[in-house]
């Protein structure tokens, strides 16, 4: 840019210094003729000889690119007494010219305003070189002044180049005046034809610094017609829809990029399955970063196992999650990825493997109570598949029932909780829920034991009643057998006695 606004500058300032030394500015001329009616040219509008002298020995060295001996005999030439103003604009004219060619822009820059401010120039020739000063301001980083004075030069009714417009926003983009540089932004890309690349590009750049979502959304899907296979684009356009509150229009752009193959890359895929975790479709991003890391597009690094395992767990394929998390567990050796192998395991009712992972866990740093928590809770749940205990057992085999041997480790397994916290608050509860059960089942036990006693002893007593029925036999129904002795005990013999 600065050396886009430097050649333009040389352009309309010198167009060669001798030309530029021995006759108004192009612009002075062209004003000239386009003005027949301005005054004739002021009297004075030359050089004597003394100064004129020392000018054209500077123009020579000028001339031949020794500009620093030119400086030096234009000062020379300032310094002689009774300069009129025309020479003294034009001195220093030349001077800012050649202090040009060095490079000297603030020097250059000076030389030309004091030009104007001697009064030797004509209107039109004032105007031509504050135009030229604009370019050099803005050439020379000082944005804001240059563009302020460009703009003033075409508030003023002077013609606009493209070039001028070129300018403007550029310096104040480099001012990051973004409210400056829109409206010759939108100028520049109303009058460019045929439109590039660079006027889309900085259309969509200063719609998006002054947060114009509208009009960045209207010049991002020109875009996209233009260059559809621009990625960049599709990112921009998807990111605006999520920062306006459209989630699932951005889902839908990024997953029609996945699926078209624009996604490649790790952080590509990545965002694509948080997309699916957050619309609650886990297994289809399990699925996804289960097959991107197949491909290698995906490292398998131990966060990036663990969080398959979660969508996988999230799905509800259990089965699924554990060998990655076991193969991300002998990766880590964490206690907490032991722990999340534990509670996969436990969800799946290996209670086994779960109290192995657990204990390993537990090795680690893992917590302790939280982990017997989940170990006795398996065991304890495992139990329920098991067969219910009838009354009709025999107490061994009630003592060696599955059931009873569960529930025995579990409340064992509870009992590992340290005390103290909340987890053993609620190991505790557990362990009394589980006594309370056992009592429970003897209650019902000892219960039905009564209700069958007293029906079995009416039977007998019946059975005694109606003897002489049965030939004087005593018929007792065989369930009822293992009461009779206890009735007779209990009635017979006090029967007796009374007889």
């Amino acid at each position: 840019m600065k050396n886009r606004f430097l050649t333009l500058s040389l352009a309309c300032v010198m167009g060669g210094s001798v030309v530029m030394a021995l006759a108004p500015s192009a612009d002075a001329q062209r004003a000239r003729r386009d003005a027949p009616e301005e005054a004739p040219v002021a009297e004075g509008r030359q050089f004597g000889a003394e100064a004129g002298e020392k000018v054209n020995a500077a123009l020579q060295d000028m001339n031949a690119n020794n500009n620093g001996a030119a400086v030096a005999k234009l000062n020379e030439a300032l310094a002689l007494p009774d300069l009129n103003p025309y020479e003294k604009a034009t001195i220093h004219q030349m001077m800012g010219s050649a202090y040009y060619e060095q490079n000297q822009y603030a020097r250059a820059i000076q030389s030309f305003e004091s030009s104007i401010s001697s009064g030797g120039l004509l209107p039109a020739e004032a105007t031509s070189l504050r135009l030229n000063i604009a370019q050099l301001l803005i050439a020379n980083g000082r944005h804001v002044e240059g563009a302020t004075m460009l703009e003033n030069y075409i508030n003023q009714g002077n013609p606009v180049k493209p070039a001028y417009v070129d300018m403007l926003v550029g310096a104040w983009v480099q001012a990051e005046n973004y409210n400056k540089a829109l409206p010759w932004a939108e100028r520049w890309f109303r009058e460019a034809s045929p439109k590039e690349r660079k006027h889309f590009d900085l259309l969509n750049f200063l719609y998006n610094n002054l947060g114009m979502k509208g009009k960045q959304s209207d010049i991002v899907l020109q875009m996209i017609n233009r260059y559809p296979g621009d990625r960049t684009l599709w990112d921009t356009l998807a990111s605006m829809m999520q920062e306006g509150g459209r989630e699932q229009d951005a889902f839908e752009i990024n997953k029609m990029l996945y699926l078209g193959g624009a996604m490649k890359s790790e952080q590509d895929v990545m965002k694509i399955v948080q997309y699916y975790s957050f619309y609650e479709m886990p297994f289809q991003a399990a699925k996804i970063l289960e097959r991107e890391m197949n491909a290698g597009v995906v490292p398998r690094t131990t966060d990036r196992l663990v969080l398959l395992s979660d969508l996988l767990r999230q799905a509800r394929e259990y089965k699924r999650a554990i060998p990655i998390l076991e193969s991300a567990a002998q990766q880590a050796g964490s206690s907490k990825v032991y722990a999340q192998l534990g509670e996969a395991l436990k969800n799946e009712s290996q209670c086994g493997k779960a109290e192995t992972a657990f204990r390993k866990a537990i090795d680690l740093g893992y917590n302790r109570g939280k982990a017997w928590s989940y170990i006795a809770t398996c065991i304890y749940e495992s139990s329920q598949d098991e067969e219910r205990i009838s009354c009709d057992w025999s107490e061994q085999r009630k003592a060696s029932a599955p059931r009873k041997i569960l529930r025995d480790k579990a409340y064992a397994a509870f009992g590992n909780v340290p005390s103290g916290t909340r987890d053993g608050s609620d190991a505790a509860k557990w362990r009394q829920f589980i006594k309370a059960e056992e009592r429970q089942i003897a209650d019902r036990c000892e219960f039905e034991l009564n209700v069958e006693k007293e029906q079995c002893f009416g039977a007998i007593e019946n059975a005694y009643n109606s003897k002489f029925l049965n030939e004087g036999k005593v018929v007792i129904d065989e369930k009822c057998q293992p009461f009779k002795a206890e009735f007779d005990r209990l009635y017979r013999t006090s029967a007796k006695k009374e007889g």
